[in-house]
């Protein structure tokens, strides 16, 4: 539904400046803003000068129209000559929309502005706007003049105005990305801090590793020898010392190894050695090294394979992540069992192994912490079996070697699952070149 307000004719260039005029006096009676009604008046112009110069017939109508929920004003400038393309391009960048409709009187140009929030216009409040228009002064050009000086005037304050803002946003941007510059360069700085003093950890763990081997090997070995009664018979109490020096040094033995394996992981110097692997063979071997751990004991040891078929990967690897998981499940197990079970996935091509046990279990706080170097949950059974701490964090990167992921699954009082899961067919990845 649309609702006249006023009508100007368009004959000659005092035409275009009471047009131009009555938009700027309708906008600003229907609530617009001042640059709203600036931009109204100039798309008006605009248009109806071009329209002008097509000779008499042409018109002006402003109107209210109903749209959705809210009215817009609807300027329709028809008869004379078709507005020039600049005059549309103008019309279109200063109002909501500009579209030609074909009427009775011919192709009218219909440029539309949505009115501002306010209560809904109705036919006494249009009848009030048309009596004010009615008695509204004549075209004056001298005026109009003046107010588009004003207009430019004020244009032109604000703008510079607003380019004061943007070059002290330019010196704020430019201040923050010398402090980001800044910043990243004491972020460089210390990350290669961090990179050489990783490497000395790494060469430290390696070369230290290498000296405590030897010493440690030969300490076993005489204990062993001394146990064995080699050199005469020990006393009760002699041979319980000596036990506890061979069983301390295979300890520190084990740390020792795993810390070698961590630095040379870190440094980049383990390799793998690709071959298929079955799980049944491997389950094999892996029965044979764990008897003597379960042997008269209360945990009985089972393996299921549910793979029959071979994959790709290091089975040394894979043995020494299992052979860790096992072994913590005898530990924190004291009655129950460890199944050791190895399924396949053919969707996500891949193989998972999986160690469940009946054991203590883990508390869901502790189970990130299992995984850091050197970590161990505080418990009875912890005391009673010392481990180093590494051989959680050891399996875990063994298995980002062999493109793989290690998980654990746990309940306290009811048991643990740890899972190796790995690609049936894994490609290393390429060395990086310096």
């Amino acid at each position: 539904m649309s609702q006249r307000i006023l009508n100007v004719a368009l004959e000659n260039d005092q035409d275009v400046v009471l047009v131009r005029q009555r938009a700027r006096q309708v906008s600003h009676l229907l609530g617009f803003s001042k640059q709203d009604q600036v931009r109204i008046a100039t798309a008006v112009s605009e248009v109806a000068r071009a329209a002008s110069l097509g000779g008499p017939g042409a018109r002006a109508a402003f109107a209210i129209e109903e749209a959705g929920r809210g009215q817009q004003l609807a300027v329709s400038v028809s008869g004379g000559a078709q507005a020039d393309e600049q005059a549309i391009v103008t019309a279109h960048r200063l109002m909501d929309s500009c579209e030609t409709v074909a009427g009775a009187s011919g192709v009218a140009l219909v440029m539309r502005k949505a009115l501002p929030p306010q209560a809904p216009l109705d036919g006494a409040r249009l009848a009030r706007i048309g009596a004010e228009l009615a008695v509204a002064p004549g075209p004056n050009s001298y005026q109009e003049v003046q107010q588009q000086n004003r207009e430019l005037v004020e244009t032109l304050a604000e703008l510079r105005e607003r380019q004061e803002d943007l070059l002290s946003l330019t010196r704020e941007l430019e201040d923050t990305n010398r402090g980001i510059v800044a910043l990243y360069a004491e972020i460089e700085d210390k990350a290669e801090r961090l990179r050489r003093a990783d490497e000395m950890k790494s060469r430290f763990l390696s070369n230290t590793s290498h000296e405590l081997r030897t010493p440690l090997s030969s300490i076993r070995a005489l204990s062993r020898l001394l146990l064995e009664r080699m050199d005469g018979e020990l006393s009760s109490e002699q041979e319980r010392q000596v036990f506890l020096i061979e069983r301390t040094a295979t300890e520190m033995s084990e740390m020792v190894n795993d810390l070698l394996d961590l630095a040379k992981i870190e440094a980049g110097r383990v390799e793998t050695h690709l071959a298929p692997v079955v799980a049944e063979n491997l389950f094999r071997a892996l029965k044979g090294m764990m008897r003597p751990l379960v042997e008269g004991g209360a945990v009985e040891l089972v393996f299921e394979n549910e793979a029959p078929e071979s994959f790709e990967s290091d089975e040394g690897k894979i043995s020494q992540i299992l052979r860790n998981f096992i072994s913590n499940a005898l530990k924190f197990t004291e009655q129950g069992s460890v199944r050791v079970r190895a399924e396949a996935d053919a969707q996500a091509d891949s193989i998972t192994f999986a160690v469940t046990d009946t054991g203590i279990g883990i508390d869901p706080e502790h189970l990130q912490l299992i995984f850091e170097e050197f970590a161990q949950v505080e418990n009875p059974l912890q005391r009673r079996s010392k481990g180093t701490g590494l051989g959680l964090p050891l399996c875990r990167r063994l298995a980002e070697l062999l493109g793989g992921r290690v998980e654990v699954a746990s309940r306290p009082g009811v048991g643990s699952t740890f899972m190796l899961t790995l690609p049936r067919q894994f490609t290393p990845a390429a060395p990086e070149s310096t």
